[in-house]
């Protein structure tokens, strides 16, 4: 029994078929379902049927992967600590950010850090809807901060940082001639709901919380969004922390939409498994992890 057959079966569960397997572990299909073949004949038991297109844990390959997904965690474990053993200071470290998360909420801990490690560059970067997470997968970033939505647990270490709400807001006269206290969709499908190009690709453009069949314009940030807002031209939900001001003063009001409540998110500082950690990183990785204590 080998390690890479071990990550095999893991890969195949968590993709869901041998092709999206050999995609992620950037082998042939034919080499996939060998590895998988002599696995179950080492072990003599059969872990996978074929049967259906995509392949199921039979009830023994239940109980072997269930043993094999803690030995591989306690692999990437030791290999983090080893290269944690062996690090040295980066050039420079990496942060993707969701651009709903209020900066204030690390920008102490990432001048700690950068007094403690001053030859690093720290390059810190915003994106929007699933950016961060894409960023880290393809391997452009060290370190993620966003929400854990369609994210594989199975390859990567995630823990909380802080937590945001995005409300729907518009300006008082866009929305007056409502006289009821929930607005609803048919209604809402007239007016023009602002939402934020994802930065991580098609996959990750925004398809929570949009309104079937309405006007639509798309920004490429919140700092736009908002400000399309106020001018009146439109809805959407913007995080609580960037209209604080506004909704205080009145020229933004929190509306109640059909089938469209505030949403409450927690966002977490995420980092790829099976990728070594660098000493500032890990570094701010533990620094981070208090955040929510």
């Amino acid at each position: 029994m080998k390690h890479e057959q071990l990550v095999t079966l893991e890969a195949i569960v968590t993709s869901g078929t041998f092709r999206g397997a050999a995609e992620r572990l950037h082998k042939s299909q034919s080499a996939i379902s060998h590895a998988i073949k002599l696995l179950e004949e080492e072990l003599g038991v059969i872990l996978l049927s074929r049967e259906a297109y995509r392949p199921k844990l039979t009830l023994e390959g239940e109980v072997f992967y269930r043993e094999a997904s803690r030995v591989l965690q306690q692999m990437r474990a030791l290999k983090s600590t080893a290269s944690r053993l062996r690090a040295r200071e980066e050039a420079e470290l990496r942060i993707a950010v969701t651009n709903t998360l209020p900066l204030e909420t690390v920008l102490t801990v990432l001048a700690e850090v950068g007094r403690a490690f001053p030859a690093t560059h720290i390059r810190l970067t915003t994106e929007s809807m699933g950016g961060p997470v894409a960023r880290l997968m393809e391997e452009q970033t060290d370190l993620a901060i966003a929400t854990l939505d369609g994210v594989s647990l199975a390859e990567v270490e995630a823990r909380p940082v802080a937590e945001v709400t995005i409300r729907p807001v518009a300006h008082p006269m866009l929305v007056a001639g409502f006289a009821d206290s929930v607005l609803p969709i048919a209604a809402m499908q007239g007016l023009t709901q602002i939402v934020v190009a994802g930065t991580g690709g098609p996959a990750h453009d925004q398809s929570r919380d949009v309104l079937p069949g309405g006007l639509r314009w798309t920004v490429s940030d919140f700092t736009a969004k908002k400000q399309v807002i106020l001018a009146g031209l439109g809805w959407g939900g913007l995080p609580d922390h960037l209209t604080v001001a506004e909704r205080q003063a009145g020229t933004l009001v929190p509306i109640n939409v059909e089938s469209y409540p505030p949403r409450h998110s927690v966002l977490h500082v995420i980092r790829r498994r099976d990728v070594p950690v660098g000493l500032v990183a890990n570094d701010l990785w533990e620094k981070l992890s208090t955040l929510s204590r």
